[in-house]
């Protein structure tokens, strides 16, 4: 090989630990995808059995309009439900369109007491939290509320 070659191929140390850095550095940020709103739907046909949703204002959402600091967002869920053996409140599943993985929690209910919860979540950026419930008899209801996050909770 020529002098010039042989300079050309060779990397000094710094070089080399360099290059390596950067690369670490890209695949970090190629990592940090987040759901969509068509993975949030799909999340919510596979637990809903494929029964058609029906968006209703018997779900409330309470949630903050704006989360400073997307690591821990109280959410609250309640359902107008008469909470008996006949007509309840089965199942309340969170999930979070923009999230790595839009499953955020899930929770099960019986007949007796109110169809109500509370909770802490993780956002990592502004985005739509999705609510599904649902009843006994297999039907599904749904509501979504948009909640801005400055700071993102999850690594965002």
């Amino acid at each position: 090989m020529s002098n010039n070659i042989q300079q050309m191929v060779r990397l000094d140390r710094r070089e080399a630990l360099k290059a390596a850095g950067a690369g670490v550095l890209a695949l970090g940020f190629a990592t940090t995808a987040h759901a969509t709103p068509e993975a949030a739907a799909e999340a919510l046909a596979k637990i809903s059995g494929g029964a058609a949703a029906t968006m209703s204002d018997k779900v409330t959402i309470s949630l903050p309009e704006i989360a400073e600091n997307g690591a821990t967002v109280p959410v609250g869920v309640s359902v107008e439900s008469p909470m008996t053996a006949d007509s309840y409140v089965k199942h309340i599943h969170v999930f979070a369109e923009g999230n790595p993985s839009p499953e955020t929690i899930s929770f099960n209910l019986t007949p007796t007491g109110k169809a109500e919860v509370n909770t802490r979540i993780r956002l990592s950026k502004t985005q739509n939290v999705l609510v599904a419930v649902v009843m006994n008899d297999g039907s599904v209801l749904t509501n979504k509320k948009e909640v801005k996050v400055t700071i993102g909770g999850c690594g965002g």
